[in-house]
Parts: structure tokens; sequence; C-alpha cells
């Protein structure tokens, strides 16, 4: 008895390990058939929370089975910290592996911060870039509490703990404080544009005054590198990788969404079918 359950559990570890071979030669082959990995990394709307995104960056950079990879922006920009944080990522990922931006129809502020970090930056003519600045809002309803007869009441421990405040104005002394912050993050953002595009610090501060422009000017101001579309960047870093074929495509985490995926499967067979 219980030699038959010992051959049983041989028979069972040997039926794993031969499924685990079997799997792992299809596996190889399929990856062959399809193409070598160039990996998508997608940033989409307003940039608030970081995690999503660099954690494909980070996937990416790790997997040594993508050999490139495309950062596809369409983006107005967001908090200044998570577009940061995401450009320094991209910065790790380029030190590693090629890393190409697509700009969708906007790639702005924050967006086009994190869009630096690319070695090559592509754009349609009409993309909508730049806006090299950062900006700070407050709505103010003092006046509008008093006609109503409303009186907040706040109270804090530290003279600066309520700056902001949508309860009162702001002194001349808390605009200046404020003012120093963000001229600060202005030149951080400055400095990056100047270091990423190589170009002296005086031309990029004459581009930062928050003015966007259409990607056929952002060339010109060199800005970006090339005016194309996603499949020119695509093609661009196949080449640049010494890629043979079709190049299969990986996306990171996204929504699932029928139209690109119907736009995605086109264009494979169409470069199937005409190389």
């Amino acid at each position: 008895m219980a030699r038959s359950k010992i051959k049983i559990a041989f028979l069972v570890i040997l039926i794993i390990v031969t499924l685990s071979i079997i799997i792992s030669i299809v596996v190889g082959v399929s990856g062959k058939a399809f193409g070598e990995k160039i990996g998508i990394v997608e940033i989409e709307g307003v940039i608030k929370d970081p995690k999503d995104i660099m954690e494909d960056v980070v996937k990416f950079k790790e997997d040594e089975t993508v050999k490139g990879v495309i950062l596809r922006i369409n983006s107005p920009g967001g908090s200044t910290s998570p577009s940061q944080e995401i450009f320094e990522e991209v910065k790790k990922l380029r030190e590693k592996k090629k890393v190409y931006v697509s700009m969708g129809s906007v790639c702005a502020s924050g967006g086009y911060y994190i869009a630096t970090a690319g070695e090559k930056i592509y754009a349609l003519p009409s993309t909508i870039t730049g806006s090299i600045g950062v900006i700070m809002e407050q709505i103010v309803i003092e006046d509008l509490l008093k006609k109503i007869g409303l009186q907040p009441n706040t109270m804090k421990a530290g003279s600066y703990k309520d700056i902001g405040s949508p309860f009162r104005k702001m002194t001349m002394e808390e605009k200046r404080y404020l003012q120093e912050i963000l001229d600060t993050i202005h030149k951080q953002f400055i400095n990056a544009v100047s270091k990423e595009r190589k170009m002296p610090f005086e031309e990029a501060l004459k581009l930062s005054d928050g003015r966007i422009y259409l990607g056929q000017q952002a060339k010109g101001l060199k800005l970006i590198d090339k005016i194309g579309t996603f499949y020119d960047a695509v093609e661009d870093l196949k080449n640049a990788l010494g890629i043979k074929g079709k190049p299969k495509l990986v996306y990171g985490k996204r929504p699932f969404s029928l139209l690109k995926w119907l736009i995605s499967s086109v264009y494979q067979e169409i470069y199937l079918k005409f190389p």
C-alpha cells in the first residue's frame, strides 16, 4: 500500500515536470513566432497617482524579454510630485534599455516633463505640447461668506498652517513664500528640459514661460525629435534594436479598449503582410 502511494506520487511529480517542460518550450516557440517584445507604457489623462505607471516601467526594466520601451503619453499634465516620480523611474529604465516617447493629442506640463526622459520624442504636427510652467490656484470665498452672514472660525498652531485657506485672502508675505516654492519647482522643470533635451539653460528658460506649442513648432524649437505617429516610433525603435520582422507590442496595466485592440490587430496584420 505504501509502495503504491509512493509510485502515484512519483508519477504525479513526473507528469508535472513534463508539463512544465512542454509549456516552457511552447512559450519559447510562440515568443519567437510573434517576434521580440517592445513594452508600451500608457500615460493617459491627468497625472495624479503614479503607482500603476511606475509599476509598468519597473516591470519592463526587469523583464529581459522586453528589448525596448515606448511611452505613449496623452496627458495635459497633473501634480508635480507624481510627474517627477515617473520621470526619475523612466531615467532608470533608460539606463538599461532604449526608451522612445510617442505623444498623442496633448503632452503638456507634467506630461512633457516625463517625456523629456525619453531618448527620442515623437509628436504629431497638431500635438499640443510644452506648457513648461507651474501653477497654484486658490478660490477665496471670504466676501461671499460675509454677505450671507457666515463667519469662519479657524484655530491653528503655526503661522503658515492655514495658508491658502479659501476663507481669507493671503497676505503679501504668504504670497511671496508660495511664489518662492513655485519658482523652485519651475527651475527644476527647466533644468530637466535643459539637461535631457541637451540645450543651454538660457534657451530652455526662454521656452518655459508656460506657453504651449504645436508639434511642428516644438520640433523647430528642439523640444521633440521627430514628427511621426505611434507606429513610426515603433518602427524606428524596432530598427534601432535590430529586431527582425514584426515586434510584439506588450502593454502594461490599462483598461481594456476594444477600439485600441482592433487598431493594434489591424497594424499587426498589415505589418505581417507588408514588412
